[in-house]
């Protein structure tokens, strides 16, 4: 077990010099939220991690998003933003005005990895705003890619089809790799490993909209913290607010990596790896159950091992605080059993909605006319 003290601070330095400070009227997250003035910069990640700021993603001249490829990228007044528009997105009702806020435009989705919620949202939230989409399932089976044309190569084509780029890889880093070469946004759905932003956003998200607050919480990342892009992308984001405590709950073949926890204790965020997950279910505000995942594991061995050793059950959910939530990006399999979907707490299904609003909110903020105060 291994602990690391220290106390948080602010956001990253990903906008530009000069943010204007509004109020954001989210009446049904219980009171206003700022958007906070341009922050000191925290201490930075290590040197060599993968974890890096990729730059200034919005401007705030066209109140536009440029990319969506790094959760890094984001601070609380980006977060904020996002936020705002993915409440307004919960009332989008068809055939009105804001419906077809993105009509004319083309969405194109890449996915060299299989996809059900996060393409099929996408591509719902696409439509349900008016826009168009052309969607490319299995591209490194079907595409040119399996002729050997590149990302950067591909990418340079299909942006002359489409307005922005919706794109999952199998590697890590391919979605900077996509936005360095791309003259539209792209929005990553998934890089390997890696980084799984538009995920991490909605997780954030469910949490102030089942919590009611994101300072002062406790998390537990449960099961394949190794692989798993989501609870990746979700450290990156709560390390921005105060008071956080996050335990990992890992079999030791799937340990969080230590490039996380590295730029967990640089932001001066706790945290803490844990065996026993009914010491954190009676603590946490949060749990976050995550599958082990098989098609990472060249072992399968090692992949038995792993698979069942951390269960969310009736019997755990009777130690869980009655204000807490069981969340899960899904799919799961067999790491949460089916008889706790009926309990009040488990948010995943609502979590999985959220992701709809959250990705209108981000196509909305790419395309459109931005933010609107």
């Amino acid at each position: 077990m291994q602990r690391v003290h220290g106390a948080n601070t602010s956001g990253h330095p990903v906008l530009q010099q000069y943010v204007p400070v509004r109020r954001l009227a989210l009446k049904s997250f219980g009171r206003s939220l700022r958007v906070a003035a341009f922050a000191t910069a925290p201490a930075p990640a290590p040197s060599g991690s993968a974890l890096t700021n990729s730059g200034a993603i919005i401007d705030w001249h066209e109140q536009k998003l440029k990319h969506v490829v790094d959760s890094g990228d984001f601070n609380r007044a980006a977060v904020d933003v996002v936020f705002k528009e993915a409440f307004k997105m919960e009332k989008v009702e068809r055939n009105t005005k804001e419906s077809k806020v993105l009509s004319g435009y083309i969405m194109s989705t890449l996915f060299y990895e299989p996809s059900t919620r996060t393409r099929l949202s996408f591509e719902s939230a696409m439509s349900r705003l008016g826009g168009t989409v052309l969607s490319t399932e299995s591209a490194g089976e079907y595409s040119s890619a399996a002729k050997g044309e590149t990302l950067e190569d591909t990418v340079r084509t299909v942006e002359g089809y489409a307005d922005c780029i919706v794109i999952r890889h199998f590697q890590e880093g391919s979605a900077k790799r996509a936005a360095a070469v791309a003259s539209v946004p792209i929005l990553n759905a998934g890089d390997g490993p890696g980084q799984h932003p538009t995920q991490a956003l909605l997780d954030l998200y469910t949490i102030r909209r089942e919590i009611g607050r994101l300072d002062s919480i406790k998390v537990g990342m449960v099961g394949d913290l190794a692989n798993g892009r989501t609870v990746r992308s979700l450290c990156m984001l709560l390390s921005m607010y105060d008071d956080i405590e996050i335990y990992f709950v890992a079999p030791d073949v799937v340990r969080m990596r230590d490039d996380v926890k590295q730029y967990l204790t640089a932001r001066g965020v706790k945290w803490t790896e844990v065996s026993d997950l009914h010491e954190v279910a009676g603590r946490a505000d949060v749990l976050y159950q995550t599958r082990i995942q098989k098609e990472r594991f060249r072992d399968m061995d090692e992949y038995a091992a792993a698979r069942g050793k951390y269960i969310i059950d009736e019997d755990l959910m009777r130690i869980l605080k009655r204000e807490a939530r069981v969340m899960h990006p899904l799919p799961r399999v067999d790491e949460i059993t089916t008889d706790v979907d009926s309990d009040p707490r488990a948010a995943y299904f609502r979590q999985a909605r959220n992701g709809l609003y959250v990705r209108m909110a981000l196509l909305k903020l790419c395309l459109a006319d931005g933010y609107t105060p």
